[in-house]
């Protein structure tokens, strides 16, 4: 066998470098998701990001703005619609969507945000390295081998090795069930209110979790809704295009809305994670809107509590992640919260994935006991 030697390329080694293209793309992303998909403010915002910081001239290649354009047309990321005008691709939607569930899974390697909801017990698939006496009924490919000989060991001598059921011991294991889950985002005004972006990781965190289900967890079901005014149901290929808008907040709607197509589900575990900044402030009364965003209008609020305790009796748990340290917020959560049985976590926009995605996980899981 013949080796040939050639001088080490540091390009290959470890933290080397991207592509000029690498490199422009994944900023652009951002940018994009951002923009709510519009790629003439993105690449208006990218433009001037080089003026500032000389992005293309850190490259060692002669690699520009517009050489860049052309090879996301090249690549198929983006296209001309029937306007003439340039927008994102499926595969760049897809793309957005992997890039926010990498982001948010490389943040939860650097640490766990603590203890979720108690698993409840069931039949399960992934061991576990705990172990239990054996009881009639466990699974027998969970055998714990090494720990049973021992046992038996303890009791036997050379000439007479006997094995007793109390010697068996088995393997915890993990089961992870089908979930239909419904994400409830906040459109109101106020998630761009006060010089802080609250919409894009909401949207980040929904087109990661769409990504995770359809990439991991095909079988779960994953819906979303928006609220503001009124509440409807987007798809996932709405998510990168998703916007705020003058809208008041109708959590009331956005709630019954979530709970009416779960009843359509036919898996038996249910959930709703809603993100929100504001507390509720608008509902529909007899066809016409009743708005207050003054404190908490207790005719309002006591509409949700009720649409809190119907989802509870359906045995759809709510799990709250305020995104916003509103006094009337923190007030009217409690109050759901408890109407529901369900949780509610203050999530910065920093840690707002984290927190839905191990809630997420952890929600499937059933331990075997």
């Amino acid at each position: 066998m013949n080796f040939k030697y050639t001088q080490w390329d540091k390009r290959f080694g470890k933290g080397a470098a991207s592509t000029p293209f690498d490199t422009l793309w994944n900023l652009f992303q951002e940018l994009l998701t951002i923009s709510s998909g519009d790629v003439s403010q993105a690449m208006r915002w990218l433009t001037e990001l080089d003026k500032e910081y000389r992005i293309t001239d850190q490259f060692d290649e002669s690699y520009s703005i517009g050489d860049f354009m052309d090879d996301l047309k090249d690549r198929g990321y983006l296209k001309e619609d029937d306007k003439n005008q340039i927008v994102i691709t499926k595969k760049t939607e897809r793309s957005l969507r992997q890039k926010s569930l990498e982001e948010i899974f490389k943040n939860l390697k650097k640490g766990g945000l603590g203890s979720h909801k108690t698993p409840h017990t069931g039949k399960g698939l992934e061991r576990q390295p705990e172990t239990r006496k054996w009881n009639p009924g466990s699974d027998i490919g969970q055998i714990d081998s090494v720990g049973t000989m021992l046992n038996m060991l303890n009791h036997s001598t050379i000439d007479n090795i006997d094995l007793h059921e109390d010697d068996i011991t088995v393997f915890d294991t993990d089961h992870y069930t089908s979930v239909s889950t419904v994400l409830l985002i906040d459109i109101s005004h106020s998630m761009i209110l006060y010089g802080e972006d609250r919409i894009t990781p909401a949207k980040k965190v929904a087109m990661a979790l769409s990504e995770l289900i359809l990439t991991s967890y095909a079988k779960d079901s994953l819906d979303i809704i928006v609220f503001g005014n009124e509440a409807w149901e987007i798809s996932i290929n709405d998510l990168p295009y998703l916007k705020v808008g003058p809208y008041h907040t109708n959590t009331l709607q956005g709630l019954e809305r979530a709970r009416h197509l779960l009843q359509r589900k036919k898996f038996s575990n249910k959930q709703i994670f809603m993100i929100t900044d504001g507390k509720p402030s608008c509902m529909i009364e007899n066809g016409r809107f009743y708005k207050n965003s003054f404190g908490l209008d207790r005719k309002i609020v006591n509409k949700v509590l009720d649409e809190a305790v119907k989802c509870r009796r359906e045995q759809i748990p709510i799990t709250t992640f305020k995104i916003a340290s509103d006094p009337y917020l923190q007030s009217f959560v409690r109050e759901m919260t408890e109407a529901n049985k369900g949780k509610a976590y203050f999530a910065s926009l920093d840690n707002l994935g984290g927190y839905i995605f191990e809630d997420y996980i952890q929600n499937r899981r059933k331990n075997v006991k």
